[in-house]
């Protein structure tokens, strides 16, 4: 904020470097779960800069200010919003820069992500290797900047319960990352745990929480207790526990996560629509059919108006509800 101020008093409030400072303390606000904050930022700087045009480093800019917008869209659930502005960035890259550049690269990988939330898989994947064919020419095969699209391609396998093809792009993920952060980074924190859950799904359970706790140990540690990373650990962890045979930890990690992702998300947001389902299930298993199926309606309620009646994670939680209507002896419903 400080370096803020002096810069709007020097030269001005409607300067570039404004706009870049404010996407800079956007990430900041982000990271620490301050989504209202970081659009707010996001949005100014966009503002600024659709009045200035020309040398290139201004069209970066101007690029990397909309991808910074869409993204805290994407992450508040807004997906046809991100997607227009990843689609305006996307044609400013390609007419600035032209088929083979690095801000192209990482806007391909920004909307594969919406896709793959979306369930548009095939789509995800091939703006994934595009990205990737773009970014490892132009740096080499093991920069560590491929560690984030090959994070997000192990992602992709494991949104489609393709776990064994996904464990490989993660495992590259996380030696990349090491090797140019260190064992103790947040960023590699996250690499850790999205192949926990590639070998969670594989019924590697052992080595699945053993990197989960790794995990949630430098999240809390680098982010306190309500943090967006913390929730989704704490989910994956409790899916782990329970299949250890202690479902009572694993209710307690579940609405850990389910309070923290309500209060940094709202109520009608897809991810927390992911903890209602897991907590139903298991509220289900445990023989708490009345609240497990308002947890299930809640979610597929939250599913079929965010996503759509017809997204996988939709039918799916659909199939749930269903099952758990018929063990209660309401066949017609289910």
């Amino acid at each position: 904020m400080r370096a803020l101020r002096l810069l709007e008093s020097t030269v001005g409030s409607r300067s570039p470097d404004v706009a870049n400072v404010l996407i800079n303390l956007g990430g900041v606000q982000q990271d620490l779960g301050r989504y209202a904050e970081a659009e707010r930022l996001y949005r100014r700087s966009v503002k600024i800069m659709r009045g200035h045009h020309g040398e290139p480093a201004i069209e970066r800019l101007r690029i990397q200010s909309l991808v910074h917008l869409a993204n805290i869209h994407r992450g508040q659930g807004a997906y046809g919003k991100a997607e227009r502005i990843y689609r305006r960035a996307l044609a400013m890259a390609e007419r600035a820069f032209g088929p083979r550049d690095l801000d192209l690269s990482a806007t391909l990988n920004n909307l594969a992500v919406l896709y793959k939330y979306q369930g548009r898989f095939e789509e995800a994947a091939r703006l994934y290797r595009r990205a990737l064919s773009i970014t490892s020419r132009l740096l080499g095969p093991n920069h560590p900047d491929l560690a984030t699209l090959y994070h997000n391609l192990g992602g992709l396998e494991h949104a489609r319960g393709r776990y064994s093809r996904g464990e490989p792009f993660a495992r590259r993920s996380v030696a990349l990352r090491e090797k140019a952060l260190g064992r103790n980074h947040p960023i590699v924190a996250k690499d850790v745990a999205a192949l926990a859950a590639l070998l969670d799904g594989q019924g590697k359970y052992a080595e699945a929480l053993h990197l989960y706790r790794r995990a949630q140990a430098i999240f809390e540690r680098t982010y306190g207790s309500d943090n967006y990373e913390i929730a989704v650990n704490l989910n994956n962890l409790a899916a782990v526990l329970n299949t250890q045979g202690k479902p009572r930890q694993a209710e307690r990690l579940y609405r850990r996560a389910l309070a923290i992702k309500e209060k940094i998300l709202g109520t009608r947001h897809p991810d927390v629509a992911m903890t209602l389902n897991n907590l139903g299930l298991l509220l289900k298993e445990r023989g708490q059919s009345s609240p497990a199926l308002d947890m299930l309606r809640r979610a597929l309620s939250i599913f079929e108006r965010r996503l759509g009646r017809n997204h996988p994670k939709a039918a799916i939680c659909r199939e749930n509800y269903a099952a758990l209507l018929r063990e209660m002896g309401r066949g017609a419903e289910a």
